[in-house]
């Protein structure tokens, strides 16, 4: 039996996929490492964690595992998008990297609006200018830290990195450099115009790749260390959300996507790269080659409710956390949440926005306000759904993947606010199995991913909207909504009070 393994880097925690020819994952590592978020706003990570725990969790796997290392064929890469990890002339990290949900980079993002404008930056990268992309990450530390810019070489995203590490060749795929606002999404290039308006050295991008291209092998010194074989053979892999598409199947028009990780993902296939959406949903390439995905971003979805597991039920388990929701009404009595906690992405491109739970009484107890932090992150990433079909989208399935699949109640509620068929798979591995897939591909084991997908993944069950709660749910959406208008001002206010 032959194997391929999907690594893939995410914010909390690396996960590690061993998959064989079937498709079954025969083991299965996960090592995490810290965040520092030293002020408000900012969020970075060392990238040496990276590394050390992506290199345990291989040794791990492999210790843990009957496979030979000569069965494993191939290896790719799934990561954290957006987070800038910039590098000497000698590939040595010059700096902790600031990751996707760091919002300090505000005033940087007018700076591309005023250098390049709103319409030609969308008309070039598809997607407009928000804090959590590199290029005005990149901008911040010329801004800020100057001596240090000018010792850069190159950057690079998270998975790039440590795919650098582990074979010494540096690169980035189509579906991560989308996310970084310096590419050309439908030219499939570096974009020299926003790189001279800027005045940022196109240099300083890196090689660019297909997601499933082979860009090189383990070295010696790596496969010592892990027992992996130094004839592995290494692929690019992709930006989390792409591989978590291709982990899913979405591979095809009319595929919908809801993903529910630390952020959360409404992601829906395109066949072409050019659609107008305006900039009010992400336009990037996909992982499977010249094809592209629309995505809208919920930036706090499994992390409002880790949130408020911390500070309400810290010790307990998500599952005794989530067990009552089920007997709490639509609605939760009339309280209502937005999880703006850290800002918010779609619709609003909102950094500033904070969370509120509105219309608090005496007859809510716990359960309320759990069943209240469900439904807000549902109805966010609704939003995001409801641009689709503002856009002539036809959203009837939609493949559910991460924490929000875990929990029956919650998927069913995930039918009745998104009004479509729910369905979970049978295996739900998410990005990593997408990185897997890509390997596969890459390998020679079937002629498109479309044909992967079908040996590698497998229905488990469907949840069918209920029309009386879509009703309710609908009416409940339009007061939703209502609540960032009206609490604009008053967060704005708040802003001086923070530390």
């Amino acid at each position: 039996m032959k194997y391929v393994i999907g690594i893939d880097l995410g914010t909390s925690a690396v996960k590690i996929l061993l998959v064989n020819q079937n498709g079954e994952v025969s083991g299965e590592v996960s090592k995490s490492y810290p965040v520092m978020q030293e002020k408000t706003g900012y969020s970075e990570q060392n990238p040496e964690n990276w590394v050390e725990q992506t290199v345990a969790g291989l040794i791990e796997l492999l210790k843990n595992t009957n496979c030979r290392p000569e069965d494993i064929d191939g290896i790719s890469f799934s990561g954290q998008m957006h987070g800038l990890v910039l590098l000497d002339e000698h590939h040595q990290v010059l700096r902790n990297a600031i990751l996707w949900n760091d919002t300090r980079t505000s005033e940087q993002c007018q700076e591309i609006y005023e250098a390049v404008g709103k319409q030609r930056l969308l008309d070039i990268t598809k997607n407009p200018a928000l804090e959590g992309f590199t290029l005005p990450k990149l901008l911040w530390v010329k801004q800020h830290e100057p001596q240090l810019f000018h010792k850069a070489a190159k950057f690079v995203l998270p998975k790039d990195y440590v795919r650098y590490r582990l074979t010494g060749k540096l690169h980035m795929d189509y579906s991560d450099a989308a996310g970084t606002l310096l590419l050309d999404v439908s030219k499939k290039a570096w974009s020299k115009e926003i790189c001279d308006l800027l005045a940022i050295n196109i240099e300083l991008c890196p090689p660019l790749v297909e997601s499933h291209e082979e860009v090189g092998s383990i070295l010696p010194h790596v496969a010592t260390v892990t027992g992996l074989s130094p004839s592995t053979s290494v692929f690019a892999g992709g930006a989390d959300n792409a591989c978590g598409a291709i982990g899913s199947g979405i591979l095809e028009e009319g595929k919908t996507l809801c993903s529910i990780g630390t952020s959360g993902v409404i992601l829906s296939y395109e066949a072409t790269g050019t659609k107008e959406f305006e900039g009010k949903v992400h336009y990037f390439n996909h992982g499977a080659a010249d094809a592209y995905y629309t995505m809208g971003v919920t930036l706090a979805a499994g992390d409002s409710l880790s949130w408020f597991k911390q500070v309400f039920a810290q010790g307990e388990s998500f599952e005794t956390l989530l067990a009552d929701i089920g007997d709490v009404p639509i609605g939760a009595n009339g309280l209502l949440f937005t999880p703006y906690i850290v800002g918010e992405r779609t619709p609003h491109a909102d950094a500033n926005i904070r969370a509120s739970f509105i219309g608090m009484d005496r007859s809510h107890d716990r359960k309320h306000f759990v069943r209240a932090v469900l439904e807000g992150i549902t109805f966010s990433l609704n939003e995001s759904l409801d641009i689709f079909r503002q856009n002539g989208k036809k959203i009837e399935t939609v493949v559910s993947i991460g924490g929000g699949a875990k929990n029956d109640d919650w998927l069913q509620m995930q039918a009745d606010i998104f009004n479509a068929k729910i369905m979970r798979l049978n295996s739900e591995q998410g990005p990593a199995m997408g990185a897997a897939m890509l390997a596969a591909y890459g390998c020679g084991w079937f002629e498109s991913l479309r044909s992967c997908a079908a040996q590698f993944l497998k229905e488990d069950y469907t949840w069918i909207p209920i029309q009386e709660n879509v009703n309710r749910y609908q009416e409940l959406f339009k007061v939703y909504k209502a609540i960032y208008t009206n609490t604009i001002q008053i967060n704005k206010r708040l802003r001086v009070f923070r530390k």
